[in-house]
């Protein structure tokens, strides 16, 4: 075999191994779901805002951008029918997530369901990460509680601005 071929045969198999170690990562709950929130309901409101809260941290310290501590905002974000609130506490070191905590807001229905579902999958997918990286699509199959979350990161970064 000639130099040439084996090295493309080297390349397209170090191609193909990345590609299986990048979908390898990926785990079923993150990615694909067999239903949406888009089932919820309730009352019509379009609008996808958060509020935020003040950051509880105690002591914290400047590391570049971002102040380390604990962060804690709400987000909202239309649902059908409704609109629905989580709440999200992010704690920050050196701009990383370190510790995420996600309350959720609804009571019922598929939004209390997809809530509670992302609460409980989405540490697996912020911590370790630069909160300037996260922009979180599908967590458990929860899409829509995403746009909320997105929304509280965007606060908490404006609270935690160094």
């Amino acid at each position: 075999m000639s130099s040439s071929l084996r090295t493309k045969y080297t390349f397209g198999a170090l191609a193909g191994l990345s590609l299986i170690g990048t979908l390898a990562g990926c785990s079923a709950a993150d990615t694909s779901a067999s239903a949406d929130e888009s089932t919820d309901t309730g009352s019509t409101s379009s609008s996808e805002t958060s509020e935020s809260t003040e950051g509880t941290d105690s002591g914290a310290t400047s590391t570049g951008t971002y102040t380390d501590g604990t962060y804690e905002a709400e987000g909202e974000y239309q649902a059908p029918g409704e609109s629905e609130t989580i709440t999200v506490e992010v704690t920050l070191e050196d701009s990383i997530v370190t510790a995420v905590t996600v309350t959720p807001q609804a009571t019922s229905g598929n939004a209390a369901r997809y809530q509670a579902e992302f609460a409980d999958g989405i540490g697996d997918i912020v911590v370790g990460e630069n909160i300037d990286d996260l922009d979180v699509d599908r967590v458990a199959g929860s899409s829509l509680t995403s746009t909320g979350f997105n929304a509280a990161i965007e606060e908490i970064k404006a609270d935690a601005v160094g």
